[in-house]
């Protein structure tokens, strides 16, 4: 007997060579004995759509996408999630049992399973400060406001961004726009999701806006400290993560929608952190 071909799946990007998402399916597929095999594959800027459609033609179960394809994969859905419908991007691409392609972002779900389920930070009924307005952070609206905080501020240097934002997703809960300079009060968890901390710069962030009991969360991550969670640890904040558990967590979502079955993230996270301190 011959064996069964095993079901492929890959990530697109460009870049893609530093992705990490072949190494973590790699691990769900170990973990919960999955026949599969996952790749990066990189598409030329102009040709997304070629790749695409080539993968799935040649038999290719899913896909996942990272930049600068998002808003191409969210174009090319047939159809689409609720919660990519207004993240405006798509991470996750399959076609369903009746050929139709299908298209998901689970950034916002990983983001959230993080840090409440790994973290332990209450997001229900808190002050939420989100600092930002670009893509990463209209992806993660939705799964945040559905946590039910007591209120989440967007704050941005284009104020005009942060009202859109606010305005696109008013109707999941009580959210605003700023700018940094008018910022107000103090917040419970403030979420960088701005790419600044990797360049070892921070967004113009007033004092006050955090306390020691406040929590911060940097949706970037690096082998070292993100320049946001050193300025977090310096104004005394107790607990100050980066995203990490995000990318996993996210990537779990995705392996979830595939396969039918959820992995463990806890060992594979500290997998992934430990390759990054030792490379």
């Amino acid at each position: 007997m011959s064996e069964q071909p095993l079901d492929r799946y890959a990530v697109i990007g460009n870049p893609v060579g530093h992705s990490k998402s072949p190494t973590i399916h790699a691990a769900f597929a170990e973990q919960t004995v999955q026949a599969m095999t996952y790749e990066a594959l990189l598409a030329p800027l102009d040709g997304f759509k070629d790749v695409v459609s080539s993968f799935f033609q040649n038999g290719g179960k899913g896909l996942n996408i990272t930049v600068p394809f998002k808003l191409e994969a969210w174009q090319m859905a047939e159809r689409r999630t609720e919660r990519a419908e207004l993240a405006g991007a798509v991470n996750t691409l399959w076609r369903s049992d009746e050929g139709c392609l299908w298209g998901d972002t689970t950034d916002g779900v990983g983001m959230v399973t993080d840090i409440t389920s790994n973290h332990g930070i209450t997001i229900t009924g808190k002050r939420v400060l989100i600092l930002g307005a670009g893509g990463a952070v209209r992806g993660v609206l939705q799964p945040l406001l559905e946590q039910n905080p007591d209120r989440v501020v967007i704050a941005n240097r284009t104020l005009s961004k942060a009202e859109t934002l606010a305005d696109l997703f008013r109707s999941f809960g009580t959210i605003e726009a700023s700018s940094f300079e008018t910022l107000l009060g103090e917040f419970d968890l403030v979420i960088n999701g701005t790419s600044a901390s990797l360049q070892g710069d921070l967004p113009p962030i007033p004092e006050g806006v955090i306390s020691r009991d406040s929590r911060v969360y940097d949706m970037m991550y690096s082998a070292e400290k993100t320049a946001f969670m050193q300025w977090a640890e310096s104004q005394g904040v107790a607990l100050a993560v980066d995203g990490l558990g995000m990318l996993v967590e996210q990537a779990a979502e995705s392996f979830a929608i595939w396969r039918g079955v959820r992995p463990e993230t806890g060992p594979v996270i500290r997998q992934v952190r430990a390759a990054m301190v030792a490379a």
